[in-house]
C-alpha cells in the first residue's frame, strides 16, 4: 500500500472513530445526584457536601501558621477528598436508542479504530526493503551505463 492510500485510510479511520464518539457522547448525559441531605455516601455514613470543604480550610489555615510539610500533605489529601466527593456524586446515563443506532455507533468507533490501528501497527519493513532494492538496482544500472560510456571513450582514444 502506498503512502497516499495509507494517509487516506488513517484519516478516514480517525474521522469514523470521531463521528462514532460524537454520536455516543450526544446520547450520554452526566449529572450530579445529591441524596436527601445533599452529599455523598462513604460506606454507611452519609457525608454532607459542605463538610468536605472543612479539611481543606483547616489545611490552608495550618499552612499559613506552620512551616512544616504536614499541613501541605493534609491540604493535598483534602483536595483529593473533594475530587473524590465530586466523582462519587456524578451519575452517567444514556438515552434510550434503537439497536440500529447502537450498532452504528459501535461500528463507527471500533471500525475507525481498527483502520487507524492497521496503519499504525503495519509492518513497513517489506515495503522499505522493496524501495531500497529498487533504488539500489537503479544505482547499479546507472553505474553500469557510466562504465560502458567510459569504455567507449577509452576505446575511441
Amino acid at each position: 500500500m502506498n503512502r497516499k492510500n495509507e494517509l487516506i485510510m488513517f484519516l478516514g479511520g480517525i474521522a469514523l472513530c470521531a463521528t462514532g464518539l460524537f454520536i455516543l457522547f450526544n446520547r450520554v448525559h452526566v449529572g450530579s445526584f445529591f441524596g436527601f441531605m445533599g452529599g455523598f455516601q462513604l460506606g454507611r455514613f452519609n457525608v454532607p457536601s459542605g463538610l468536605v470543604v472543612i479539611p481543606f480550610i483547616i489545611g490552608v489555615v495550618w499552612m499559613f501558621v506552620s512551616d512544616s510539610i504536614l499541613p501541605k500533605f493534609f491540604t493535598a489529601l483534602s483536595i483529593i477528598l473533594i475530587v473524590v466527593a465530586i466523582i462519587m456524586t456524578t451519575h452517567i446515563w444514556m438515552d434510550t436508542m434503537t439497536m440500529f443506532d447502537w450498532l452504528l455507533i459501535l461500528v463507527l468507533i471500533f471500525g475507525g479504530g481498527a483502520m487507524v490501528a492497521k496503519i499504525l501497527f503495519q509492518d513497513h519493513t517489506v515495503e522499505k526493503k522493496a524501495e531500497i532494492d529498487k533504488e539500489t538496482q537503479r544505482q547499479i544500472n546507472d553505474l553500469q551505463k557510466e562504465l560502458e560510456d567510459l569504455k567507449k571513450n577509452t576505446n575511441k582514444q
